[in-house]
């Protein structure tokens, strides 16, 4: 097997940490010894063992000696204390001749010196193996972990027309099963799920993972001036699912009632967040929100609807993934729903840009995604994509 092949297998190894090590990174390794994998370790959970010391513990409790073996792992070791002892002590204590990585990894406690530790012990380091791959699992830590703010990725299902509702407002349901189970893999994959209350007036979801032994995200709800009825499932399952209503202190001024309803929401399990006003909408701030799942160690954001709130965050630069569910299906009708709504964009220039889409089908339905890149004016005038 070629180095690609074992660094495709580590890579095998770390996607099924998916979901379960958020903030942290996937990461998969796998020890090889005279043309034999000999180990295999991934991060399993947050907080628990990485991905090199599963490999090792592999091997030991196999009684098979790693001294004098390759390791091939997705990303650069670590080299600090966190929750756990840093991975290069292993690697030099196990006696690896060689290590091939994948990434490099961005946060300032390592970045590239977990590499020169291991070199200054003798250890031969490639770096780069399949580094696109290996980079492309973890977008969400990377932008985690050097802009100190959640990946936002904005979902919607709409037909080909662009609508993701009847003009009577129904939507279910606009693709078929397949779309809308991979939906539940994009909620497990993200720490967070956002909607509007439009959505959930409209729709009363209860926003959880649907996947065998997955994991619910928290719940978070734009809800400006506190509309969320009390028997609503997200209000009625709070208490099991961590659920935030983010609300305005326009709201609070605007309805005297509300300091009676927030205590009543709190009482059933919610959290209640407030923010000052978006000047422009009187709606929730929503930077102001981000910072705040940012301290909560939430990671990153599903945004789910609705047609304002994904103007408010697009507008703001904060979405930076799309996937768009299309089924070939027309709707019609001039007042139906559309994914982002808003104001809109002056010119065609303005507008956000989706950089190198990746283009699929699900079932019968398309499947179009890519991140996200914004125009931005330079000193001289000129305007550039980033």
């Amino acid at each position: 097997m070629t180095h690609e092949g074992y660094m495709a297998e580590a890579l095998k190894l770390a996607k099924r940490g998916t979901g379960f090590v958020n903030p942290n990174p996937l990461v998969g390794a796998v020890i090889v010894k005279d043309g034999t994998i000999i180990g295999r370790g991934w991060h399993k959970k947050y907080g628990d063992l990485h991905a090199e010391r599963n490999a090792f513990a592999d091997c030991d409790a196999r009684g098979i000696d790693c001294r004098g073996a390759d390791m091939y792992v997705t990303l650069e070791p670590c080299c600090h204390h966190g929750k756990q002892p840093p991975c290069t002590d292993a690697i030099i204590e196990h006696g690896i001749k060689r290590v091939f990585v994948g990434s490099g990894d961005p946060n300032i406690l390592v970045a590239g010196k977990g590499i020169t530790i291991l070199r200054e012990h003798g250890i031969e380091v490639v770096e780069g193996v399949l580094r696109e791959e290996c980079d492309s699992i973890n977008d969400i830590f990377f932008y985690w972990i050097t802009e100190k703010r959640p990946f936002v990725t904005a979902k919607y299902a709409m037909t080909l027309d662009g609508k993701t509702a009847c003009y009577t407002g129904e939507s279910k349901w606009i693709t078929g099963e397949e779309a809308r189970l991979d939906v539940q893999y994009e909620r497990f994959r993200h720490s967070a799920i956002m909607v509007g209350i439009g959505t959930v007036l409209a729709d009363d979801p209860m926003l959880t993972c649907r996947i065998e032994g997955g994991r619910n995200p928290v719940r978070v709800i734009c809800d400006s001036n506190l509309m969320i009825p009390f028997d609503s499932k997200i209000v009625q399952t709070a208490k099991e699912i961590p659920t935030i209503i983010a609300t305005t202190d326009y709201g609070k001024r605007k309805f005297r009632d509300q300091v009676e309803k927030r205590w009543k929401l709190r009482e059933l399990g919610c959290e209640i967040f407030s923010t000052h006003s978006d000047s422009e909408r009187r709606g929730v701030n929503t930077g102001f929100l981000l910072r705040h799942l940012a301290d909560r160690d939430i990671d990153s954001v599903l945004l789910e609807g609705g047609g304002e709130l994904a103007y408010s965050m697009f507008s703001a630069g904060y979405v930076k993934r799309v996937k768009a569910y299309i089924a070939p299906k027309i709707f019609g009708g001039r007042t139906a729903k559309t994914p982002v709504s808003g104001i809109g964009i002056r010119h065609p220039e303005d507008a956000c840009m989706i950089d190198s889409p990746k283009i699929s089908t699900i079932g019968n339905d398309i499947v179009i995604e890519g991140k996200v890149k914004y125009r931005k004016r330079k000193p001289d005038g000129t305007y550039i994509y980033i």
